[in-house]
């Protein structure tokens, strides 16, 4: 059996080779119909189109992306070639949270922005949308929701219609999948008219995928002073991103909320699993990312801590300095452990 993998994604070059031998390992934007062609499997992430000008006329029979998203991932024509495909849904949830934890923790001294009485409405309440929910009531924030799919499927009680959010919220954060048409469209959800209905100034986080936002008018936004900030890990036209907004908004990272280590190991697990499952292989193997260099982590309270554990200030000042460096910093993203890998002390 012979496997294409990304070439960064991680932890699995050990497991892999219990699989099978026959495997190379390949930037994720250089995959081709050449390299592919005789592939049985590919192991993916956002980077790498699936499409039919890559796949058309090749062996694969099997992708798995290990990512949340799978929006790079022609799923009809999957379908009809009888090419199954996986994701791993949940698999970056708690990192994605760790992100919005620290940001949210950060917006009193980087912005005079204090959590005390306000209210952040979370767009998208899936695997994702439930740890933020989780997250801010442990700061004291009042939390309206917003998923208009859960709402249809299981009734609206503790859910909140888009006005609402957008008359209440003091933080709006999107965690929604993208979705380019039909009744509970996303892409562009964040457009002119969203921005313009807002009744108060609220900070805008998006973690989701850059084409939820449409970039134009949340600097129209940010310009006209509707909006208070902006936290930005994800942007339309990765890696060529919008200048000015990176420039302008308070936290700009490149699109790696769901980047820690635990994160990446959980999704390369899945990926594994869910390959294994399709070629009938019985194997079991462990995907464990490394430790961090000092697990014990002392602080005056558990905010200090949390930042000690991940500062995304570091992240963002990198891509600010060096925004030509997008795919690279992504790319080379160094172990971050998430906070259950720390002991904590006064």
């Amino acid at each position: 059996m012979r496997i294409i993998i990304d070439d960064k994604i991680p932890f699995i070059a050990d497991p892999i080779r219990q699989i099978t031998d026959d495997v190379l390992f390949v930037p994720g934007s250089k995959f081709t119909p050449d390299i592919v062609k005789n592939a049985d499997a590919l192991i993916v992430r956002t980077r790498t189109k699936c499409n039919k000008q890559l796949l058309e006329g090749s062996k694969v029979q099997f992708i798995a992306t290990a990512t949340i998203g799978f929006d790079h991932i022609d799923t009809e024509y999957c379908r009809q070639k009888g090419i199954v495909w996986t994701n791993a849904p949940g698999s970056n949830s708690a990192s994605v949270a760790q992100y919005i934890e620290s940001c949210l923790i950060l917006l009193e001294p980087e912005s005079n922005f204090p959590l005390k009485d306000k209210t952040i409405g979370i767009i998208g309440v899936g695997n994702v949308g439930s740890k933020i929910k989780t997250v801010a009531e442990s700061l004291g924030l009042n939390v309206l929701l917003n998923d208009p799919p859960r709402a249809a499927a299981e009734g609206k009680a503790g859910f909140a219609e888009i006005d609402e959010i957008l008359e209440n919220s003091d933080i709006i954060t999107f965690h929604v999948p993208l979705v380019k048409d039909g009744q509970y469209k996303t892409w562009h959800l964040g457009n002119e008219n969203f921005f313009n209905s807002l009744k108060r100034k609220p900070v805008i986080i998006n973690t989701s995928r850059g084409e939820v936002i449409n970039t134009q008018a949340i600097l129209a936004a940010l310009e006209s002073h509707k909006i208070a900030n902006a936290i930005i890990d994800v942007w339309e036209n990765e890696p060529e991103i919008d200048r000015t907004l990176l420039d302008k908004a308070i936290i700009s990272t490149p699109h790696i909320a769901g980047y820690s280590a635990d994160g990446k190991a959980n999704a390369t697990r899945m990926s594994l699993e869910a390959l294994c499952k399709h070629f009938n292989i019985d194997t079991h193997f462990s995907v464990i990312p490394p430790p961090p260099e000092n697990n014990v982590i002392t602080a005056n309270s558990m905010n200090e801590a949390l930042i000690k554990i991940y500062d995304p200030r570091i992240d963002s000042r990198m891509l600010k300095e060096q925004p030509e460096l997008f795919e690279w910093l992504r790319g080379n993203y160094p172990v971050r452990r998430e906070k259950g890998a720390f002991g904590i002390k006064n």
